[in-house]
């Protein structure tokens, strides 16, 4: 687990480069193209949600392969070290604390300087819903929102699938690269709408089952972040067992229920998409007033969850490698 910890602070340092060769984008290309194949708007919905499945198997055979194939060109070098490098390098690819640290801080700062205009077109890059006409509450909540449900799919499952690659050892980066393929496939075609509705149900019910232990271990790990960094951590256990099933996905309840309550802060409500509006289930009490200061306070949460993480996974490693556990 050290090669985990290493892509962190690679992270830390470098950030998530932008470019088009970065290996998630080409990722997201190669599901563009395979759609561009596979979806037939006349296809009956049996047949829309074989060719999404196929889509899905194609796409993570495909990223199988590749990683696997670099990792196993390193490896005819024999040096361990060299090894360990590019695993570290790799796996820095599939997690992005920093940019989303990067992104919070920036809508904070907008914020604090009462540019709503600014915040509002750059809270539009992080969030699917209507931005034009949000407060600055309704932007802090969307901030947060979207930190705490992130800091599962883009830092804590990638690195829970690595660990489970590296403690069966089956390679952990492969399976971190899995998981974020299937995690951009939920992205581009995971959605209830007229076309993604059957073609992209396997990706979406894929998403789900993976994301299942690590939202659970990111909901528990805010609560003990939460009392580490001093915040209502007694809230935040209450919240995330009362709150976390409201979420309409099985996972995103419990990072945001958790936050919600250790911040004393309430999440979800109206949001509108392409002018309508929709309802989700309110998680948390509204003690607070949201505002821009819950924004670092939530980066503050999953910087510390997912440091605790990485310290409770080397330990086990530990331990399983010398056969305590």
């Amino acid at each position: 687990m050290i090669t985990a910890i290493a892509a962190f602070l690679i992270d830390a340092v470098v950030g998530d480069p932008r470019s088009n060769l970065h290996p998630v984008v080409l990722i997201g290309r190669l599901i563009a193209g395979l759609e561009r194949m596979l979806y037939l708007k006349e296809d009956s919905n049996n047949r829309q949600i074989i060719a999404g499945g196929l889509l899905v198997i194609v796409v993570l055979v495909f990223t199988f392969l590749a990683v696997n194939g670099i990792m196993n060109i390193i490896g005819l070098a024999g040096n361990g070290y060299l090894t360990m490098a590019v695993e570290a390098f790799l796996l820095s690819f599939t997690i992005s604390p920093k940019s989303l640290a990067a992104a919070g801080k920036e809508l904070h700062d907008y914020l604090a300087v009462d540019d709503l205009d600014q915040a509002r077109f750059k809270v539009g890059w992080i969030v699917g819903r209507d931005t034009d006409k949000l407060d600055a509450g309704e932007i802090s909540r969307a901030t947060v929102e979207t930190i705490a449900e992130n800091t599962v799919d883009g830092v804590i499952a990638p690195l829970f699938f690595f660990a489970v690659g590296s403690f069966l050892s089956i390679g952990g980066v492969e399976l971190a690269f899995l998981y974020r393929a299937v995690n951009t496939l939920d992205s581009m075609i995971g959605y209830k709408n007229d076309r993604y509705l059957y073609f992209g149900r396997v990706a979406a019910r894929s998403d789900d089952v993976l994301g299942y232990i690590p939202a659970r271990i990111t909901g528990i790990l805010f609560v003990v972040s939460a009392l580490i960094l001093g915040f209502d951590w007694k809230q935040a256990w209450k919240i995330l067992r009362r709150d976390a099933a409201k979420h309409p996905s099985p996972n995103g309840g419990w990072a945001e229920a958790s936050v919600a309550g250790a911040l004393h802060i309430r999440l979800g409500g109206y949001n509108s998409y392409f002018g309508k509006m929709h309802f989700r289930a309110y998680m948390g009490d509204p003690i607070e007033e949201l505002a821009n200061t819950h924004i670092m306070q939530t980066i503050r949460l999953m910087y510390t969850d997912t440091i605790l993480f990485l310290i409770i996974s080397h330990i086990a490693f530990v331990l399983w490698s010398i056969g305590v556990c």
